[in-house]
């Protein structure tokens, strides 16, 4: 009961804007170069959830500011990359997208049509609600069935569904999804900072591995799983000094360039053999 009423009172709280901020604080010392990445991502992210939500991604660019081996690129790289995995597509952003496109007079709207996994749509809830009917889906077999959406301002009944759809974002930050898309993003900066520490060679490797996870159904799920794969196979164990190899950042690049596939048979194959050579 009382996890229940936690959630009430955060859903109301979103709602409500209470948990808000009036204005979002930059890091003190942003570099220049960086600082009309972080401006124009802040409005991507008040835009897609809240000025909070936006001031998170703020507090998260301030680890690195003065960081040694972070020079400009790289942090410019680390800010747009940051706010690309903050604002993951999920229906709810979808159906915000939607709403904004032109509409061009005289032509009707097009119907933009998606498939999701049954999963996927279940962890967008929150999770007092989302985790019980996943245990359901998983006991009948349906988790990964797929189902069409159609996302349309061809109508007002369509607009008025996903004015709705949008609406739902207060409910986002109590999402299962929001939750492993947080211990991800947390884990990608923890492993940037490591490699600065550890292997700086490897730097803009890791960086760039952000880019394995994006999109949303199947696509997404083997991205995120391949990842997890590659740095625990192949950067942490190196980080950890428990694997000799020197070149971490051709091995994490020939690594991402095996084909996918639903077991990640093939990854792991191909990282067993790079673990050999080296």
């Amino acid at each position: 009961m009382a996890s229940f009423t936690n959630v009430i009172r955060s859903t109301l709280g979103e709602i409500a804007g209470i948990n808000d901020v009036a204005e979002v604080a930059y890091p003190a010392g942003l570099p220049a170069a960086v600082r009309p990445i972080a401006v124009r991502n802040v409005a991507l992210l008040i835009d897609y959830q809240s000025p909070a939500y936006a001031q998170l991604y703020s507090d998260r660019l301030r680890r690195f500011v003065g960081k040694r081996g972070v020079d400009d690129a790289l942090f410019c790289e680390i800010a747009q990359l940051l706010a690309e995995r903050m604002s993951y597509h999920d229906p709810i952003r979808i159906a915000q997208l939607k709403l904004q496109e032109p509409v061009t007079p005289g032509r009707k709207p097009a119907v933009d049509k998606r498939r999701f996994r049954l999963d996927e749509l279940v962890s967008s809830l929150p999770d007092i609600v989302g985790k019980p009917a996943m245990r359901l889906l998983e006991r009948v077999y349906c988790a990964h069935r797929t189902v069409q959406i159609r996302f349309s301002k061809a109508s007002i009944v369509g607009i008025k569904r996903l004015e709705f759809e949008a609406w739902l974002r207060h409910w986002r930050r109590l999402s299962t999804r929001y939750e492993i898309e947080r211990v991800w993003v947390e884990r990608w900066l923890h492993m940037i900072d490591r490699a600065l520490t550890r292997r700086p060679d490897a730097v803009d490797a890791v960086v760039q591995s952000a880019t394995m996870i994006e999109g949303y159904g199947t696509g997404y799920r083997h991205g995120m799983a391949a990842w997890h794969q590659i740095i625990d196979g192949l950067a942490k164990p190196c980080f950890d000094g428990t694997l000799a190899m020197t070149d971490l950042s051709g091995a994490i690049e020939r690594a991402r360039a095996v084909p996918r596939d639903p077991k990640g048979e093939q990854l792991s194959k191909a990282i067993a053999e790079l673990r050999l050579a080296h």
